[in-house]
C-alpha cells in the first residue's frame, strides 16, 4: 500500500514539475471589431455612369454618395470602410481594403470636378464594360471625338490633388 501512494506521489509531483518547467504555449489574443453600420442605399432606376478618366471606373454622377463600378462590381467607401455588391442598390457586404480594386481605391478625391465623358445608361456599361476596357475604347474616343472630354484638364497634384487615400461618403 505503502509503495502504491509513494509511485502515485511521485507520479503527481511529476506532472506538477513538468508543468512548471516545459513552457506551455499559450495564444491570448484579442479581436476587437467595429462595425460601422451601412445606411441604406435606393437609387430608384438604373444610374447613367460616367467613367473617370485613366481608370475604367464609373460612377454615377446623379447619386449623392461614392459608389464605383468597376469589372462587374459596385463598390462604396463609408467612414473608412468599403463595402461590394453584384447591384448598384446592393446587397451591400463588407470587404477588406486590400482586396479593393486599386483603380477603385486609388480615384483622386477630385474626381467629380473633374474631367468627363458622357452619360452612358447602365445597361451599357454592364454589357460592354469587358469589350471596352479590352479595346481601351475611352482612351481611343478622346482622340476619335466620343465623350466631350476636357483634354486640358487632367487628374494632377499641381491641382493639390492626390491618387489614393481613404474616400468618404459626402
Amino acid at each position: 500500500m505503502k509503495k502504491r501512494i509513494i509511485i502515485t506521489a511521485i507520479g503527481i509531483a511529476g506532472v506538477l514539475l513538468m508543468t512548471i518547467l516545459v513552457p506551455v504555449a499559450a495564444n491570448a489574443g484579442v479581436n476587437v471589431t467595429v462595425n460601422v453600420p451601412l445606411p441604406p442605399l435606393v437609387i430608384p432606376a438604373p444610374p447613367g455612369l460616367v467613367v473617370i478618366p485613366n481608370t475604367y471606373v464609373y460612377y454615377p454622377p446623379d447619386v449623392g454618395v461614392d459608389i464605383f463600378f468597376y469589372h462587374g462590381y459596385w463598390y462604396r467607401p463609408y467612414h473608412g470602410y468599403w463595402y461590394r455588391a453584384r447591384g448598384y442598390n446592393g446587397p451591400w457586404g463588407p470587404i477588406a481594403i486590400e482586396r479593393v480594386p486599386r483603380a477603385v481605391y486609388g480615384i483622386p478625391p477630385g474626381f467629380r470636378s473633374g474631367p468627363r465623358y458622357e452619360h452612358v445608361p447602365y445597361g451599357h456599361v454592364k454589357k460592354n464594360w469587358r469589350a471596352w476596357e479590352r479595346d481601351r475604347y475611352w482612351d481611343r474616343s478622346r482622340h476619335e471625338g466620343r465623350g466631350h472630354f476636357n483634354e486640358g484638364d487632367h487628374w494632377g497634384h499641381d491641382r493639390g490633388e492626390h491618387r489614393g487615400g481613404e474616400r468618404h461618403e459626402r
